[in-house]
């Protein structure tokens, strides 16, 4: 056990800034719509997801921005009233229900993107997206040591989440209360962190484990030249999943591979859907479907990753727990690292005299 506490301790001592930023961040990517609804009046409006009033804007939007090199489209809805067009070189702009440009910045040029980048990459690319993933899967190890640690003394546990005093006692007190009262919403947040960025294995060991075949590998699709029409595109795709709401809108990656629009079905958990309809830009027409609702076992339970760790489900609710979660997360780091940090010197035993 006394080897256990040490390599708690020390690795939380380690990965507490790490992991006190992560926390921090994400706690604010909850709130993101909240805060651009009070800087922006039009994303205070509903935006219409029709086809006939969807396409025109679309096809303004690829007009203003084709030849910066647009690389897709995040829609709104009626709860949020603001597309977001992002650019191969990761500039960005916010666009109205109606197709008027409202804010255009470089990358990382506003606050929330800014922490989008430094919650998923930290600030530091691929790299840091993979330090990341390795914090969260040391948070979900430490968050298992920890409870191991406080099982023989869990009688002393009390539902509190602020120490009594600054005390050392009652700081440690308060880490084991709060490690307790989040173990299991830390092991959600922390393991679907990790899951999205070590997604290969993860998906691997989900195929095993849910005795599911892998699907095949998608066939490559051919497609033509030119801007498409996206009220037939839109039309098209609605023929084919009458129920599902458009989410995101993507220009070919390179000549010769399809557009592609992403849609969610109401089953689907993830905020933006696994559904999508494969179109040639020539012809605005559909080359080829995936439906989301269709995946086996391990794809859908995968795919409910992203929701749980980023408060997609939906509800007021739900992103408050994932806020405070992320606080919890924060203080337990903070708070461990310096009480550990703080340790009274051991006392060496007096030697009797010959």
């Amino acid at each position: 056990m006394l080897a256990l506490r040490t390599a708690h301790a020390w690795s939380g001592a380690v990965l507490s800034l790490l992991i006190a930023i992560l926390g921090v961040s994400g706690t604010l990517l909850v709130f993101k719509e909240d805060y651009l609804r009070l800087v922006f009046p039009e994303s205070r409006q509903a935006v219409s997801l029709a086809a006939e009033d969807l396409g025109p804007v679309l096809n303004r939007i690829e007009a203003a921005y084709g030849g910066d090199g647009l690389r897709y489209v995040a829609l709104g809805d009626t709860q949020f009233g603001l597309h977001k067009a992002v650019m191969q070189d990761d500039s960005a702009a916010y666009i109205d229900g109606d197709g008027n440009t409202v804010a255009r910045w470089a990358r990382n040029g506003r606050v929330e993107d800014w922490l989008f980048d430094l919650h998923h990459h930290l600030l530091a690319g691929e790299v840091g997206e993979v330090v990341g993933g390795v914090a969260g899967g040391a948070a979900v190890l430490m968050s298992i040591t920890g409870l191991i640690i406080v099982w023989p003394s869990l009688r002393m546990f009390r539902w509190r989440v602020w120490p009594r005093t600054g005390a050392r006692r009652d700081l440690l007190a308060q880490h084991r209360d709060l490690g307790v009262i989040f173990a299991v919403p830390i092991l959600l947040i922390a393991f679907t962190g990790f899951a999205m960025v070590f997604s290969e294995p993860v998906r691997a060991t989900l195929h095993t484990l849910t005795a599911s075949r892998p699907a095949p590998a998608p066939e490559r699709l051919e497609a033509g030249a030119g801007p498409a029409d996206w009220t037939t595109a839109l039309k098209a795709a609605e023929t084919a999943f009458p129920e599902a709401a458009p989410r995101l809108v993507s220009l070919p990656a390179k000549p010769g591979a399809p557009a592609s629009l992403r849609l969610r079905n109401p089953e689907e958990w993830h905020p933006n859907g696994r559904t999508y309809v494969l179109l040639d830009p020539a012809t605005s027409l559909p080359l080829a479907t995936r439906d989301g609702r269709a995946m086996n076992r391990a794809d859908r339970l995968y795919n409910s990753f992203y929701p749980l760790h980023s408060a997609g489900l939906g509800g007021r609710l739900y992103d408050v727990f994932t806020a405070l979660t992320g606080l919890a997360l924060t203080l337990l780091g903070l708070v461990g690292t310096w009480t550990f940090l703080k340790r009274p010197p051991r006392r060496r035993k007096a030697v009797p005299p010959a």
